[in-house]
């Protein structure tokens, strides 16, 4: 299975019986499966909500000044980008419906193609294939510059599902290509304040709109980003894009048409996720402590680790011989745990299985036991053959 075609199940039901096999053990389900957030929203955040619940009038799309200010003053202190101009920035219902309408908004459509990764969010490709475009799966830039048809790049760093992270040159290199185009870049960059690795630890992920990838000059870019993942707001849909004044601009007059509106509330509670960093750091330090437990009992038990450099995710295979996604999926189910098959991310990542980092201390920690002792309590001999 690569990107699902329109007419396909939805790619996770597919997990169903699986589910059922893991909720069998005897310690119940260890649901590692879909990244949504398990700890609480902090209590700034629903203490601003609370107190703009008297929203009686309707929000606007473009968001309220103060929101695009704390955006702005976001992408200056977090993400490198001193010169946003807060015209444009946009909020979004979630990151999710932007990437989804994306190709549909700029009015891409047959003989229009949109560049994923090759290995990636289905939704990427979904969005395309609802506007009628067409999809290429590349990651090599050689790929697909020169070529006229080409309308949109999407890049993710940190990836969905692999956490790796896309350095500044990579990305320049994208922008120089697309730019000859005439093309749009839009960069997923969602997961940018979770890494765990050098450099990125020290130096920050790159972010398409900083100066050293940009050149101070956002035309044609979009930056993509969501709340949901550091500021555990997933179910608020508090997110939003940033970059090309122009671009926005048009953006937001389609979705002023479609009322593709950040409720009022919602909009307040994201001035005071933005402007508080205490409980990002707090949270990163919550995923640190999940990550390197997993990682240690994955090694122990056979298992590889490839990049999965920042992000909520470990992207797994066996260290030694080769299993299928599904056959792992099986036998991390026959021990209690549900995981991702690589096949939801595309055609090449089918010996790679996908471990969220979201499910509570607890969880890990039996997800953890499960994996390095046997049936018995023993421990286990490291590795599958």
């Amino acid at each position: 299975m690569g990107f699902a075609p329109l007419d396909e199940p939805y790619p996770w039901d597919r997990l169903a019986p699986y589910a059922e096999r893991a909720r069998a053990h005897p310690d119940g389900l260890v649901d590692l499966s879909v990244g949504t957030p398990v700890d609480p929203t902090p209590a700034v955040v629903q203490d601003a909500l609370r107190a703009a619940a008297d929203a009686h009038g309707y929000p606007t799309a473009h968001g309220t000044p103060a929101l695009r200010s704390a955006i702005k003053d976001w992408f200056a202190r977090r993400r490198g980008v001193a010169d946003l101009d807060p015209r444009a920035a946009l909020p979004t219902v979630g990151s999710k419906e932007l990437v989804g309408l994306l190709p549909s908004l700029l009015g891409l459509g047959p003989g229009d193609v949109v560049v994923a990764p090759e290995i990636a969010y289905p939704t990427y490709a979904v969005g395309a294939r609802l506007a009628g475009a067409q999809v290429r799966r590349a990651d090599d830039v050689a790929t697909w510059a020169g070529d006229e048809t080409v309308a949109l790049v999407w890049v993710s760093s940190p990836a969905n599902p692999t956490g790796a992270v896309l350095g500044a040159a990579h990305l320049r290199q994208v922008v120089a290509a697309a730019r000859r185009l005439g093309a749009v870049v839009a960069s997923d960059e969602c997961y940018a304040e979770l890494a765990w690795t050098q450099p990125w630890t020290s130096d920050g992920v790159p972010c398409l709109l900083s100066e050293e990838v940009s050149g101070g000059d956002h035309t044609g870019l979009l930056s993509l980003y969501s709340l949901s993942k550091q500021s555990n707001l997933a179910g608020y849909r508090a997110a939003f894009a940033a970059g090309d004044p122009d671009l926005v601009a048009r953006l937001l007059l389609l979705r002023r048409h479609l009322g593709m509106i950040v409720p009022a509330p919602v909009q307040a509670a994201m001035i005071a996720a933005l402007g508080d960093e205490a409980h990002t750091r707090a949270q990163r330090e919550v995923y640190h402590t999940r990550r390197e437990m997993l990682v240690s009992a994955l090694v122990q038990a056979g298992y590889a680790v490839d990049h999965s450099e920042a992000g909520l995710y470990l992207w797994v295979r066996q260290a030694r011989g080769r299993s299928s996604c599904w056959e792992m999926v099986a036998a991390f189910a026959d021990q209690g745990i549900l995981v991702a098959p690589g096949a939801f991310y595309g055609p090449s990542a089918g010996g790679h299985v996908r471990l969220a980092l979201t499910a509570t201390d607890e969880r890990v920690a039996a997800a953890a036991h499960r994996l390095t002792t046997g049936p018995s309590g023993q421990e286990c001999a490291p590795g599958p053959s």
